[in-house]
């Protein structure tokens, strides 16, 4: 099937700018990534994106995933609740930016605060990376959430654009037969 995507381009330009979550959640923990594992990545690709057609790096290769998560612009950030991966972020550096190129939440844990917590970390570390701005893109195919909680941490829309894409009749999910 073909649909109209809006794509929603936000970014911010000072650190004074983040609007932290005051979220406490008890057996919450987020941690850096350090060691490059493609196998986390594309785990987190599914698991995060199954739902909401995250689909153009379904067909990357192990070397493909491996290229991406060994980049030294590249970190991985997790969160966990009481042990169990919730969900993650990779932050790249772009230049004098760095980029919030993939972030969200396993579905089970959506709804639970996880995401602005999460999204908070993650921006104070791109800030301490140095970074002139952090940005990051969403569109009408992401979790509903998604724009709400980047404009909450306190991302401005700087650019918005609809163009058609091809799409599956509905999403892969996770893996085949997660999803009724």
């Amino acid at each position: 099937m073909v649909v109209d995507v809006t794509t929603y381009y936000l970014r911010m330009l000072s650190p004074a700018e983040l609007r932290p979550s005051s979220a406490a959640l008890e057996g919450l923990e987020i941690r850096q990534a350090k060691i490059p594992l493609p196998e986390l990545n594309r785990f987190f690709y599914t698991a995060v994106g199954g739902d909401w057609y995250w689909i153009d790096r379904l067909g990357w290769t192990y070397e493909q995933w491996r290229q991406w998560v060994e980049r030294p612009e590249l970190e991985t950030w997790v969160a966990y609740l009481e042990g169990t991966p919730a969900g993650y972020c990779e932050l790249e550096r772009q230049g004098e930016a760095v980029n919030v190129a993939y972030f969200g939440l396993i579905p089970r844990f959506i709804g639970m605060g996880i995401g602005g917590v999460l999204l908070t970390r993650c921006l104070e570390r791109a800030w301490a990376m140095g970074a002139e701005r952090v940005t990051v893109n969403t569109c009408t195919l992401d979790g509903p959430q998604a724009l709400a909680n980047y404009q909450a941490r306190g991302f401005k829309l700087y650019r918005q654009e609809t163009a058609p894409k091809e799409l599956p009749d509905r999403p892969v999910g996770p893996w085949p037969g997660a999803r009724p």
